[in-house]
């Protein structure tokens, strides 16, 4: 059944080009100006979980050239979705009183933009034209792979001075926690799995606040430390930085602001891959996976041009990793 939709929309508009971000900030009935191209799915679902009154994207938020979910869900959720310029993202201030009235955008009382309300049958058509361009994107995407798979190869076989954790990972299961896929749905379904097992509990950024979130205090946060909130980086967890391959490290910077000791390693691909290789190195018996891109359409949702690392990650851990959507749906 569709939601009403008030004719015009006013509240307090929440800024950043970084939806993850912007989703820890953003309250109940604000509304939320974003510069996101290609709304993935995750962010959609936050978005909706943050109950925002219209959301305005300074990006298309489905451009047709993969098929992405994430701007029809949040319009089947009820929540306006109002393509506009760029040069957004300049014009409308954090914490502005902002006014949507049909495609009319304005702050303080004046017009900024005229953007272009998003329909159900439009993204529809979108999607559609998105599958019907998936094999290209398909070819493109595995041509990258190749391309990087021999530098990231020497990168990850150059892994094996990886610092020593201070979590036990040796003959225990490590469950490692992504923002991706349905990450709070298998979560969820894993609650007696984690009371049974005691697994160690990785965060991978963000994912460290899913955890925290169901009461479970991360023994270890990998990631570039953008997206764990203030909160979950002093939770008492153990805290690496994964720091690009020339040794640059923005997060390090974030915690060291903040106080908070660390560790920094260099490592090619995701941090989710580096933390499977963390556990795996460290004698982890059993890698269970919640939150990692499953297709090509989650990987593309995330900008991600190609998965090399992502590939040689799960090829260096073998049958020592489970992905949890795959137990969440069979149990």
């Amino acid at each position: 059944m569709a939601v009403a939709v008030p004719s015009v929309i006013t509240g307090t508009a929440r800024v950043g080009i970084r939806t993850k971000e912007l989703v820890r900030r953003l309250d109940p009935g604000e509304v939320a100006v974003i510069g996101h191209r290609n709304l993935d799915r995750v962010a959609a679902q936050e978005l909706i979980a943050a109950g925002p009154a219209a959301v305005v994207n300074a990006a298309s938020s489905a451009d047709g050239t993969h098929p992405n979910l994430g701007p029809l869900a949040l319009v089947r959720a009820g929540i306006p979705l109002i393509d506009g310029d760029p040069g957004l993202l300049d014009l409308i201030n954090e914490g502005d009183p902002i006014e949507i009235d049909g495609s009319a955008i304005r702050v303080s009382g004046a017009l900024v933009s005229e953007g272009s309300v998003l329909e159900a049958d439009e993204l529809v058509e979108r999607l559609e034209e998105g599958r019907r361009r998936a094999v290209g994107a398909l070819r493109e995407f595995a041509e990258n792979t190749l391309d990087h798979l021999h530098g990231e190869a020497e990168g990850f076989l150059s892994l094996s001075d990886l610092p020593e954790p201070r979590a036990r990972f040796r003959g225990r299961d490590a469950l490692i926690v992504a923002r991706g896929g349905d990450h709070i749905r298998d979560l969820d379904a894993l609650a007696a799995y984690i009371s049974r097992r005691c697994p160690v509990l990785v965060g991978v950024d963000g994912g460290a606040d899913a955890l925290i979130d169901r009461g479970l205090v991360p023994d270890l946060i990998v990631g570039d430390m953008d997206s764990a909130s203030e909160a979950a980086l002093r939770s008492g967890a153990e805290l690496l930085v994964q720091a690009y391959p020339g040794g640059e490290a923005p997060g390090a910077t974030r915690l060291a602001e903040l106080g908070l000791g660390h560790s920094i390693v260099a490592a090619p691909g995701t941090s989710q891959d580096l933390a499977l290789l963390i556990a795996y190195e460290h004698g982890a018996e059993l890698l269970v996976s919640v939150g990692t891109p499953q297709s090509l359409v989650e990987f593309l949702g995330k900008g991600r041009a190609g998965m090399s690392s992502t590939f040689l990650a799960r090829l260096l851990v073998g049958d020592s990793l489970v992905d949890a959507s795959g137990v969440s749906r069979l149990t």
